[in-house]
C-alpha cells in the first residue's frame, strides 16, 4: 500500500467575538480544531495539542573583568501562565514504532476539535516588547510510525480586562511646577505651569482633555507641549531593564516673554496601543502624559500625570459622573460655611391671617365629631411654633437627660 501525504496541518479558533481575532480573557473556553488535509490514507499514532501561556524577559549586557577582559551578562525570567495538554487521537506513547494500536486517516479533509479552560486567576495581556513578551499558543503535534513528528502552532491573544469605570481610575489627575531661570549671576522671573486632566483611566481611541495654564515671567521664548509616553519595565535576576516609548504627542504656540497661555480642553488622541501590565511580575507595562514647557538652552519643566490603559470603555454615566465631580474639584474652594446657620422662617410667612380666622369657626358638619381629641387638635391648628432661639431654653434638663443615657451605656 502506498501512503499517502499531508497536504496541509493547521490549528483553527472558534472566535465567539464579532472580530476573527480569537481573544481571551481569564476564565474563558478556548475551543478550536485541528485540521489535516491528506492525499490517500497515512496510519496515526497519536494526534496531540499543548497549550502553553508564558511571559518572559531576556536582555545581555557587558561586563569588564579587567583591563582586556570582559564576557557578557545574560538576564533572563519566565513566569508560567497556562500549561494544558490534550490527546486528539491514539495514546501516550510514541517512543516506539510499532504497528500496533494506529489510526487511519483517510483521503480528505479531516477536523478535530479541542477545547481547554484558562485559569481563573489574573492572566498577564498579550504582549510584545524590546527585552520580553507575554504570548499564548496551541501548538498541535501528529506522530507516525517511523517518521518525524509534524508539528504547527498558533497563537491566541488575551487580555486581563481593566475597567476605567471605578473610582480610582475616574479621579482627576493635577499637579503645579514651577521654575525660576538663571544664567552666572543674573536671575530671571519664573515660569509656572498647572495641568489637569478629568481622569487616570483611558481606552484606545479616546482624546485626553488637557486643562493647562502656562505663564512666563522668563526673558526667553517657550513652548508648551504635550505627550503621551509607555514605559516597558523588565525584571530578571533582581535587575531592572526600562524602555520608553513616545505614544502621541502635541504642540501650543510660542509664549513669549511675560505671557500667558490656557488649555482650555486641549485633545490629544490616545493610538491603538497595548492595555497597561500591571498585575506581571516580570513585565509592566505603563503609560503617563507628560505636560511640559520647552525651554531652549536649560532642563525642561515638566509634569507626569499617570495614565491607566484599560480595556472596557467609559459608561455614559461614568462621563457625566467624572464630569460632574471635576467641576466640583474646580468649584469648591471658592466657596465658604455660613458663620451662623439660618433661621427658620417666621410664623407669619408660612400661615396667614386669614388661614388663622378660617378655623375660627368649626362647620356644622363637623359637629359630630367634637370630643376631648378633636378640641385638641383643633386648638392647637395653625399655632405658631415656639421662638427660634440658639441658647438652649431648657439646660438643666438636657444635663439631666444625657446623665440618665449615659448610665444606661455602661460600656461608654
Amino acid at each position: 500500500m502506498v501512503l499517502g501525504k499531508v497536504k496541509s496541518f493547521t490549528v483553527s479558533y472558534d472566535c465567539h467575538h464579532d472580530s476573527n481575532v480569537p481573544v481571551f480573557s481569564s476564565g474563558d473556553c478556548v475551543s478550536g480544531r485541528v485540521t489535516i488535509e491528506v492525499t490517500g490514507e497515512i496510519r496515526v499514532k497519536s494526534l496531540k495539542i499543548h497549550a502553553k501561556g508564558f511571559a518572559k524577559v531576556r536582555w545581555t549586557e557587558s561586563r569588564n573583568a579587567g583591563s582586556n577582559t570582559a564576557y557578557t551578562q545574560n538576564y533572563t525570567e519566565e513566569v508560567e501562565y497556562l500549561n494544558h495538554k490534550d490527546i486528539l487521537i491514539g495514546h501516550e506513547r510514541d517512543d516506539d514504532n510499532s504497528e500496533e494500536g494506529l489510526t487511519t486517516i483517510h483521503s480528505g479533509r479531516h477536523e478535530y476539535a479541542f477545547s481547554l479552560e484558562l485559569p481563573q486567576t489574573p492572566l498577564a495581556t498579550s504582549f510584545e516588547g524590546k527585552h520580553g513578551s507575554v504570548r499564548y499558543w496551541v501548538k498541535a503535534e501528529l506522530h507516525r510510525p517511523w517518521l518525524l513528528p509534524m508539528k504547527t502552532k498558533k497563537e491566541f491573544t488575551v487580555f486581563e480586562h481593566i475597567d476605567i469605570n471605578t473610582p480610582l481610575l475616574l479621579s482627576p489627575q493635577a499637579g503645579t511646577k514651577d521654575k525660576t531661570l538663571c544664567c552666572w549671576f543674573c536671575t530671571s522671573g519664573p515660569i509656572s505651569l498647572s495641568a489637569k486632566i478629568e481622569r487616570k483611566g483611558y481606552t484606545p481611541g479616546e482624546s485626553i482633555q488637557i486643562f493647562a495654564e502656562i505663564e512666563n515671567c522668563s526673558s526667553r521664548i517657550v513652548v508648551p507641549k504635550a505627550a503621551i509616553y509607555q514605559t516597558q519595565t523588565f525584571y530578571a535576576k533582581g535587575k531592572m531593564k526600562e524602555v520608553k516609548h513616545l505614544v502621541a504627542n502635541l504642540r501650543g504656540e510660542s509664549l513669549s516673554s511675560g505671557k500667558t497661555e490656557t488649555w482650555s480642553g486641549k485633545m490629544l488622541k490616545i493610538p491603538p496601543v497595548s492595555p497597561s501590565i500591571l498585575d506581571c511580575s516580570i513585565i509592566r507595562v505603563e503609560y503617563s502624559l507628560m505636560v511640559y514647557v520647552d525651554i531652549p538652552g536649560a532642563i525642561n519643566l515638566s509634569l507626569n500625570l499617570p495614565l491607566v490603559i484599560g480595556t472596557i470603555p467609559l459608561h455614559p454615566f461614568g462621563s457625566r459622573t467624572s464630569s460632574v465631580s471635576s467641576q466640583c474639584s474646580m468649584s469648591w474652594l471658592g466657596m465658604g460655611l455660613p458663620e451662623r446657620p439660618e433661621a427658620p422662617p417666621s410664623y407669619a410667612e408660612i400661615v396667614t391671617e386669614e388661614q388663622r380666622q378660617s378655623v375660627a369657626d368649626v362647620p356644622a358638619a363637623r359637629e359630630e365629631l367634637d370630643g376631648p381629641l378633636f378640641a385638641y387638635i383643633h386648638e392647637f391648628r395653625f399655632q405658631p411654633p415656639p421662638l427660634y432661639s440658639e441658647i438652649d431654653p431648657n439646660p438643666d434638663h438636657a444635663r439631666r437627660t444625657e446623665e440618665r443615657r449615659l448610665d444606661a451605656c455602661p460600656s461608654r
